[in-house]
């Protein structure tokens, strides 16, 4: 009487790279996928108050202020259609800049951006605290002057508030112009910086956009540290950059001034 082996898939299961992917679906996730997959939240109290921060695996992704929770979930998800979990604490480094400003240390995630707005975000980025640029230098800084329109859409779009500081970047005529939080919290964030907003409305009133000092024949925007030194008795206030080099001076080395009101 002949008797029957049982089936032993094993010699064929090895050699079938079908079988041996679907028996690989059946071991753990690789580690860390799951941050790679969702982003996390924590609220941080920042300068104006509570905000919601998503944070990857590459860094921090989205900021948002005056939303509850389930907001700023929902806005996030509309926006980058991916999870988000609860994240616990926040890291000390987003604390600290989220209070002062300073902004060393912090990874961004800007992935999703078209390359016209990551470079004006990034030109945002690169004007100081206490500082005001308007939205004509930032077109001129990447190579688009004149898509002055096109900046202001860009930074309204800004993922990061506050650690892409946007809110420093202002109206020619002197207004700060509008913000993603608001005006009042524009100004307010503005004044906590201690730039001067009655002198550069003043000033713009007169239509005087740049100052220099006839001791280093340097010319500034008016927020500039450096045209803070300069005394009354040295003092020259010009319209446009052309007109202070007409009469000599040259650009600051510091705040860049490259554009005016002509």
């Amino acid at each position: 009487m002949s008797t029957v082996e049982p089936y032993d898939p094993e010699p064929f299961d090895r050699h079938d790279p079908l079988i041996a992917g679907l028996g690989a679906l059946a071991t753990g996730a690789p580690a860390g996928l799951l941050d790679r997959v969702a982003a996390r939240w924590v609220r941080v109290d920042a300068a104006i108050g509570g905000v919601y921060v998503a944070m990857t695996d590459q860094g921090i992704a989205y900021l948002r202020a005056g939303q509850d929770q389930e907001q700023f979930v929902a806005s996030f998800r509309s926006r980058f259609a991916r999870p988000l979990l609860p994240g616990g604490g926040a890291p000390p480094a987003l604390e600290r800049a989220l209070r002062t400003g300073r902004t060393t240390g912090i990874r961004l995630d800007l992935r999703g951006l078209r390359p016209f707005e990551e470079a004006v975000l990034r030109a945002a980025a690169a004007i100081p605290r206490g500082e005001i640029r308007p939205y004509a230098w930032i077109a001129e800084r990447i190579g688009r002057p004149k898509a002055i329109r096109a900046v202001g859409t860009a930074l309204g779009k800004n993922p990061v508030p506050l650690l892409i500081p946007c809110h420093r970047v202002t109206r020619s005529d002197g207004q700060i112009g509008q913000y993603v939080f608001g005006a009042p919290a524009k100004e307010r964030l503005l004044r906590m910086e201690d730039v001067n907003l009655e002198e550069v409305g003043t000033l713009a009133a007169k239509n005087v956009y740049y100052v220099g000092s006839d001791t280093t024949g340097v010319v500034c925007f008016p927020s500039c540290r450096d045209a803070r030194r300069i005394t009354p008795a040295h003092w020259h206030g010009f319209r446009n950059l052309a007109q202070a080099e007409s009469a000599g001076y040259r650009p600051c080395r510091h705040c860049r001034p490259g554009v005016g009101v002509s």
